[in-house]
């Protein structure tokens, strides 16, 4: 499987990683539902026989639970891949969530982290999200403090604007930069993207299958039936008036993905993957099946007239939505 070198740091990643947040399981409030751990880590193993040799988490994901999956997955087994996770969330005795960036509450969770991944260094460091934003000159010195001691090897930052890296670099070097990035969410291609180019930071993106929705798994009868816990029950790309438009979109992806042997999801992930400023894809999977599903992404190259058409398709739902806007006001105008 093609590697990138990952921005400044010495490490070469593979197209695609594990992404671990799903595996985390239900029963806290950014959820997927329940998940077996057996799946889980089967389908880890079966991600890194087929080359994959990253992976990332956050202590968030199942308040812990799952960097200790991952930990148990990877005991003992050689040829470990990198492992990258996050910081910033944290949570109580009662499991109720809450973000700090202060300096000694970095620093518990990258205790805590090292113990559950059961490594003796992480790979890649991340602040989750650069909140409170008053505290992030804070947070990024601990991080690079930890650097310096060894206890990670790198640090990055997810979720950051272009303003809040520039604060970060005036105190160490932000090797790389995590950000959500599909057909359905390209905000990250005006000014995040282009800076990170410029000042040679590495750019993991999530969700390039939009939590599952472009996977071609998705039906509304699935979606109707998300457990209580899934958060996916009240994002607005999962309900009405997107839920229609995102269906019909899976629907060309798969007739894409005909010519090449691939599925929607596959063609979505290669999508994110087109963009040179991308180096790596985070593909969360909840089974050994639904790594199967996902292994023909690394090396699908879409067509410029493909990429064309999924554009048209954007824009022609665009303007459909702007046109009834303009309709509905008119109307309201009508009967004032």
């Amino acid at each position: 499987m093609q590697k990138n070198r990952l921005g400044n740091t010495d490490m070469q990643i593979t197209r695609l990683g594990v992404g671990a947040w799903a595996i985390g399981g239900g029963g806290w409030a950014y959820g997927w539902g329940p998940q077996n751990d057996q799946d889980s880590i089967a389908s880890i193993y079966r991600a890194l026989d087929a080359g994959i040799n990253w992976i990332d988490t956050a202590a968030l994901y199942g308040l812990g639970h799952s960097e200790e999956v991952i930990g148990r997955a990877l005991h003992g087994r050689g040829g470990r891949p990198y492992v990258f996770t996050k910081c910033g969330w944290t949570w109580g005795t009662d499991r109720a969530l809450f973000k700090s960036l202060k300096a000694d509450s970095i620093r518990r969770e990258a205790e805590a982290s090292l113990r559950r991944l059961q490594v003796e260094a992480i790979d890649l460091f991340q602040i989750h999200w650069p909140d409170p934003n008053r505290d992030l000159e804070e947070a990024w010195t601990m991080l690079a403090a930890l650097k310096a001691e060894g206890k990670v090897r790198h640090i990055g930052a997810c979720n950051f604007s272009v303003t809040q890296i520039e604060r970060a670099q005036k105190i160490a070097p932000v090797a790389t930069l995590q950000c959500p990035y599909s057909i359905l969410a390209r905000e990250i291609e005006r000014s995040v993207l282009p800076f990170a180019a410029a000042n040679n930071i590495g750019v993991i993106v999530y969700s390039p299958m939009k939590s599952g929705l472009l996977s071609g798994a998705m039906t509304r009868e699935r979606i109707a039936n998300f457990p209580h816990d899934d958060f996916r029950r009240t994002a607005s790309q999962f309900n009405e008036p997107l839920l229609s438009r995102n269906l019909k979109l899976v629907d060309l992806l798969r007739f894409l993905g005909q010519k090449h042997g691939r599925s929607p999801g596959e063609v979505a992930i290669a999508w994110a993957l087109n963009n040179q400023q991308v180096t790596g894809a985070i593909v969360g999977v909840r089974s050994a099946r639904q790594v199967e599903g996902v292994l023909g992404a690394a090396d699908l190259q879409l067509s410029q007239q493909e990429l064309s058409e999924i554009d048209r398709f954007l824009r022609d739902t665009d303007n459909w939505k702007l046109r009834a806007r303009a309709l509905v006001k008119r109307a309201r105008a009508a009967f004032r």
